[in-house]
């Protein structure tokens, strides 16, 4: 699973021009899922991303999670997180996993989201021609891969 992860002052996704989900100050979540990922990654991921410490406290650090702020969180699907671009100029997505998995993963995602930061996730639809808007702040932007994670 790999997430890139933007600090955000606001953010929103639509879908044939009605807004599917937005956020104030937060997070905006892209979700790549491949074959491989288990709810497990799901778990890791999650904590991960309400508990990052990357907004700034009073002394301009960042030292401050999506829990401290009351943040929210706008979560995209995104299976060009797996693209080949080893060959050729086309990217090939195979990596990306099929539907059938990946759209259970997405949506236990959200709920794992919901459960860990006590609001509700916004989201895009899983699969749609998805228009994103966003300022981000920083700008601060993390790239997370859960098979990189190290068990401790």
């Amino acid at each position: 699973m790999r997430a890139v992860i933007q600090r955000v002052t606001e953010a929103s996704c639509s879908v044939d021009g009605e807004i599917t989900g937005s956020i104030g100050t937060g997070l905006l979540v892209l979700l790549g899922i491949e074959d491989p990922d288990t709810a497990l990654d799901i778990k890791w991921l999650a904590q991960k991303i309400v508990n990052l410490r990357i907004f700034s406290d009073a002394d301009d650090k960042m030292n401050l999670s999506l829990m401290d702020i009351d943040g929210g969180v706008l979560l995209i699907s995104q299976f060009t997180l797996f693209a080949s671009t080893k060959k050729g100029n086309r990217p090939g997505f195979t990596r990306a996993a099929k539907p059938e998995i990946a759209i259970p993963l997405y949506e236990d995602m959200i709920k794992e989201l919901e459960l860990l930061s006590g609001k509700k996730t916004q989201a895009g639809i899983f699969g749609a021609d998805m228009k994103i808007k966003l300022l981000n702040d920083g700008p601060v932007t993390l790239i997370m891969n859960t098979h990189d994670k190290e068990n401790h």
